[in-house]
C-alpha cells in the first residue's frame, strides 16, 4: 500500500470522540510551546530587515487537515508578531494573509466552516491543496511557515516492505516497529528523501530571515518502536486485523500488502535529515514535555485517539466496513490485555525553529 498521507488522517465527522481525543493531544503540544515560541519570535524575528515597507505579513500552515487546532496555532503565532510589531513601532501596519495546506482530499470546506468568527478580523485566509512534499507556494513568498505533528506521516510506503521477494518485506507487521532491521532502514531512507524534499519546497517558499516552525515526535536514540505504547498498539492493531483475515472478514493477501506511511525517527536521525539542508540555521531544537505526559491513559482514550488518527488509511485500503469491527475488537483485547503504559519507554516531542538563510 502505498499512500501520501501528510497529516493525520482523520476518520470524519461522525466519529466525534475519537476526532475530540486525538484534538485535544494535539492542542496541548501547541500550547505547550507557545511561550517558547513567543520569546524566540520577539527576540529574533527582524520585521524592519525583512522589509521596511512591509505591509503584508504571510503565514503558511502545512498538513493543517480538519481541525480547529490548525487556526489556534496560526493564531498564536500572529499575536506574537502583533506584539513585534507594536515592539518596532512600524508606521506601517502589517494585514496577515494565511495559506491553510493540504492534500487536495482534504475537505477545506469543513475547514473553513471550523474557523473562528473573529479571525474574519484577524487575517484572510486561502486553501492550498497539494503534498508539502513538493512547492505549494510561491518563491519568497512567506514569513512564517508552521506544522504541527506531521512529518512522521511519510510521502509514502517504501516500496521493498510490500515486496514479497525483498528481505525488507514486513509481512506479520503494519506498521515500523524496529523488529526487522530491513524494514526500519527501508523506512528511514524514505524519512531522509521525504525531510530532503520537504525542506528544499520551504527553503524556496521562505523569504530571507523568515522562520519555519515544527512541532512533532520522535524517539530517543537506542529506543526501538516496538518498546513505546504507541508500538505496541500499532502492533495489537495488527494482531486484531489477524484475527478477522481467520474468520473471513478480511484477507491475509490485503494485510500482507498494508503498512502505514509512518516513521518516527530516532532524534539523532532528524537532526541529521535537518542538516543536509543548507539553506536554513538551526535556531532552537528541544525536547519539550507534552502537557498530557503524565495523564493517566485509559483504554477508552487510546482506542478513540487511535481510531482517529487510523480511519482514513485503514478505509482506504480495506474498506469502510472494516472500521468498526476493527476498532471494537481492539478495544476488547485492551481490556483483556492492558498494556503497562508505566513499563513503556517514551516518545519525545520535538520543538524546531528554522531561520532561512
Amino acid at each position: 500500500m502505498s499512500t501520501s498521507s501528510q497529516s493525520y488522517p482523520m476518520s470524519g465527522g461522525d466519529d466525534k470522540h475519537s476526532y475530540i481525543h486525538n484534538s485535544s493531544y494535539q492542542k496541548a503540544g501547541i500550547d505547550g510551546v507557545q511561550e517558547k515560541a513567543r520569546q524566540y519570535i520577539l527576540k529574533n524575528l527582524d520585521l524592519l530587515n525583512m522589509n521596511p515597507n512591509l505591509s503584508t505579513f504571510t503565514i503558511a500552515d502545512f498538513g493543517c487537515s480538519i481541525g480547529p487546532n490548525t487556526f489556534h496555532a496560526v493564531q498564536n503565532i500572529i499575536d506574537i508578531v502583533k506584539l513585534k510589531e507594536s515592539q518596532e513601532n512600524r508606521f506601517v501596519p502589517l494585514e496577515f494573509q494565511v495559506y491553510f495546506n493540504d492534500l487536495p482530499n482534504n475537505d477545506f470546506n469543513t475547514l473553513f466552516r471550523t474557523q473562528p468568527p473573529s479571525s474574519g478580523q484577524e487575517y484572510f485566509s486561502v486553501g492550498v491543496p497539494g503534498s508539502f512534499y513538493g512547492r505549494v507556494l510561491p518563491r519568497n513568498s512567506i514569513h512564517i511557515g508552521n506544522t504541527s505533528f506531521t512529518t512522521h506521516w511519510l510521502s509514502k510506503v517504501p516500496e521493498e516492505v510490500c515486496d514479497k521477494k525483498s528481505p525488507a518485506w514486513n509481512k506479520n507487521y503494519i506498521h515500523c516497529n524496529d523488529l526487522i532491521e530491513e524494514v526500519t532502514e527501508a523506512y528511514k531512507v524514505q524519512f531522509t528523501k521525504d525531510m530532503r524534499v520537504f525542506l528544499k519546497a520551504r527553503a524556496e517558499e521562505l523569504v530571507a530571515g523568515g522562520l519555519m516552525i515544527a512541532l512533532g515526535q520522535c524517539l530517543p536514540d537506542g529506543v526501538a518502536m516496538y518498546e513505546t505504547w504507541p508500538g505496541i498498539v500499532k502492533d495489537t492493531i495488527g494482531d486484531c486485523l489477524q484475527d478477522m483475515a481467520t474468520l473471513g472478514l478480511t484477507t491475509e493477501e490485503k494485510i500482507e500488502m498494508f503498512n502505514l506511511p509512518v516513521y518516527f525517527p530516532q532524534s539523532s536521525e532528524l537532526k541529521g535529515a535537518i542538516e543536509q539542508n543548507k539553506s536554513f540555521t538551526i535556531e532552537m531544537m528541544e525536547i519539550v514535555s507534552h502537557p498530557l505526559e503524565a495523564m493517566q491513559l485509559s483504554n477508552n482514550f487510546v482506542t478513540s485517539m487511535y481510531r482517529a488518527i487510523l480511519s482514513t488509511v485503514i478505509e482506504e485500503h480495506f474498506g469502510d466496513s472494516v472500521v468498526d469491527e476493527l476498532f471494537r475488537r481492539f478495544a476488547e483485547k485492551l481490556s483483556k490485555h492492558p498494556i503497562d503504559f508505566e513499563k513503556c519507554k517514551k516518545q519525545m516531542v520535538y520543538h524546531i525553529v528554522l531561520k532561512r538563510k
